[in-house]
């Protein structure tokens, strides 16, 4: 009996231990991947296969486009200068900022979005990695660790402000779809044709930042699957033919896009928290505008 009990004891522990609280807030490890988020890629006039179906199809001009996502701390950056300046505001719990408008035509399920001031990203979402200092001269200030991450959190308006803000626009869906295959082949992925754990940040990919005991599922730093090794942890490198990065997994990415009779904005790449398919070049999401999320991010073009 005491046999019995004793071991009743020990399975009880065990299981109380696996249903522990998951600390949301553990400290995350800190990594430098040795990829400039400042730096920009051209992508040549000319034909690529657009889509699952690889239609011959083609963009007349050359881009620049970000060979990373926008990091935590230039979007930080931006919200600072452009406070400061004048070009957005604080209200309440909100960064908002200035949107002229859709032209609306009443179709069925399509929101009007008016012309005017729209959020851009939460204040005090414990899920965003930054903090507003309300009281201590009305700076943001990116979380320690997450400075060189993507920043998340953001609405269409908010990536759509920041890049007008430097002149520069969101990525069409063309754009974005031609920056991640490149020209040469019909690949579903930037890498090529096959996905294995260590190409990118998805669901149960295994890497640091998935620990699920500790901390759960989180982004990886921008570039961070560039072939190197990260304590122990093998990456694969992983950019797209013109040496894009982070174009599949992490987070979803906007795109600039403004559809007639349909007010929602289009994402293309997957995220950390979707399966391995959805990180397929043509794979889209739509969400509203004013949408915002912990996998969802971005990165411009430059006209």
């Amino acid at each position: 009996m005491l046999r019995t009990v004793s071991l009743t004891v020990i399975l009880v522990a065990v299981l109380l231990a696996s249903c522990a609280p998951v600390d949301l807030n553990a400290p995350v490890p800190v990594f430098e991947t040795g990829v400039d988020p400042d730096a920009w890629a051209t992508v040549p006039a000319g034909e690529f296969l657009q889509g699952q179906f690889a239609k011959p199809t083609s963009i007349d001009y050359d881009y620049q486009i970000m060979v990373t996502n926008v990091t935590v701390q230039q979007y930080v950056d931006f919200l600072n200068d452009a406070l400061a300046g004048g070009a957005i505001r604080v209200d309440g719990d909100q960064a908002l900022g200035f949107y002229p408008g859709d032209e609306f035509r009443g179709a069925n399920h399509e929101l009007e979005i008016l012309a005017g001031d729209y959020l851009l990203v939460p204040t005090n979402d414990p899920a965003s990695r930054f903090t507003f200092l309300r009281y201590d001269g009305a700076a943001f200030v990116a979380s320690a660790g997450w400075e060189n991450h993507p920043m998340t959190n953001v609405s269409w308006f908010g990536a759509w402000n920041y890049c007008g803000y430097y002149g520069y626009r969101l990525p069409t869906e063309l754009e974005w779809e031609k920056a991640a295959r490149g020209s040469e082949d019909d690949r579903p992925f930037p890498w090529g044709y096959e996905i294995a754990r260590n190409n990118a940040n998805f669901y149960a990919s295994r890497d640091p930042f998935e620990d699920m005991s500790s901390f759960g599922s989180r982004t990886s730093p921008v570039g961070f699957y560039n072939g190197r090794v990260y304590d122990g942890y093998q990456t694969i490198d992983s950019a797209s033919p013109y040496g894009l990065y982070d174009m599949a997994g992490n987070v979803w990415q906007w795109t600039g896009d403004v559809t007639e009779n349909f007010s929602d904005r289009f994402m293309h790449g997957g995220s950390k928290l979707t399966y391995d398919m959805d990180l397929r070049i043509w794979v889209r999401n739509s969400a509203p505008p004013m949408y915002y999320s912990s996998s969802v991010g971005f990165r411009c073009v430059n006209p």
